[in-house]
């Protein structure tokens, strides 16, 4: 699914809050944490690592966020992915840029066409954003942007080169370049031999283990969409060495005047329509963040039974959406396997 905008999932995503004890005094039970800002928002990392583990930990993964950046980033006009957007079709991708085009194409294919990281240029045209109306486009300027959008028009071929059907279509991986991150710092984690640890980015999370503090399964909790001032929290999840991803655009929505009723937009990708939706935010637990996040982004957008049997039909994923019913309230909804608490 793609959202309001590419950049909507950063600035209206559900806040997830990870839930730690204080710390205990045995060194055996203490968590070790880093944390700090990358892609546009900020990471935390809590592991407890084996005794004489010496890792410099913040210095490697600021070397994986550079590498995978210079991959994946649009903001790095020097990136793998902008060269291929600015029209590069020789140039030969990394391992990084093949497992994200792979999964990219694996949830293409799962929701039907709902979820495609080319239809950046639809939402730059909408002008999707934080307290900005939606612009008007006309059926011709819809019918000029839709030539050139479509991950069927993509390909990557045996060379490991980039084949676009038109020189205009436009990569954007943010719907689940973040999920990757958080598997390659979980892979390296327990390449080191790290078992016990939860790296969250920007509320994507990989939870192994459980919390030394607690010796109880990592738990996550999702924010209240009504919550005002204060934060009050809806739901608690403890993650049994899973990933879990929040995709949500509650913070941006409108009311219906006559109604009374609340509404966020999307954009379908397949019709490069905006229309309304009550779905507030989806969460998706998987085995590895990346399908978690590509899914929870699908989610916002997939009609609601659609994106129902979808979840029941995998078996490996399941679901948990918040959703504005029509008296101003909010109503959850959890897929079969979903642990609830």
């Amino acid at each position: 699914m793609w959202l309001i905008s590419m950049e909507f999932k950063k600035l209206f995503k559900l806040l997830l809050v990870m839930l730690f004890l204080s710390c205990q005094t045995k060194d055996e039970n203490k968590i070790q944490r880093i944390h700090g800002f990358a892609f546009g928002t900020s990471y935390s990392i809590s592991y407890k690592a084996p005794q004489l583990l010496e890792i410099d930990l913040e210095r490697q993964v600021d070397s994986i966020f550079g590498v995978i950046n210079q991959s994946l980033s649009t903001y790095i006009p020097t990136s793998d992915i902008s060269k291929i957007n600015q029209g590069d079709s020789l140039l030969v991708v990394d391992n990084h840029f093949v497992a994200v085009y792979h999964k990219a194409n694996e949830v293409w294919e799962a929701t039907g066409g709902y979820f495609d990281p080319t239809v950046g240029a639809l939402v730059n045209a909408y002008g999707f954003g934080p307290g900005t109306p939606l612009k008007q486009i006309s059926e011709q300027q819809l019918d000029s942007i839709l030539f050139f959008t479509g991950w069927d028009k993509t390909l990557l071929t045996e060379q490991f080169t980039i084949k676009k059907a038109h020189p205009q279509v436009y990569f954007d991986f943010n719907a689940l370049a973040k999920g990757y991150v958080v598997d390659v710092v979980a892979d390296y984690l327990r390449i080191k031999k790290v078992f016990s640890f939860l790296v969250e980015i920007g509320g994507e999370i990989v939870a192994q283990g459980k919390s030394p503090k607690s010796n109880a399964l990592w738990s996550v909790a999702i924010d209240d969409p009504q919550q005002m001032e204060e934060r009050d929290l809806i739901q608690v999840i403890t993650l049994n060495n899973e990933a879990l991803a929040t995709s949500g655009n509650y913070r941006k929505y409108s009311i219906n005047q006559e109604t009374g009723e609340r509404w966020v937009h999307s954009v379908n990708p397949k019709n490069g329509k905006a229309f309304p939706s009550f779905i507030l935010s989806a969460s998706v637990l998987a085995p590895d963040c990346m399908t978690a996040d590509a899914y929870a982004t699908a989610l916002m957008v997939m009609p609601f039974e659609q994106s129902k049997t979808l979840i029941s039909n995998h078996p490996q994923l399941e679901a948990y959406w918040i959703i504005a019913d029509s008296l101003g309230g909010i109503k959850e909804v959890f897929s079969k396997g979903f642990v609830k608490q």
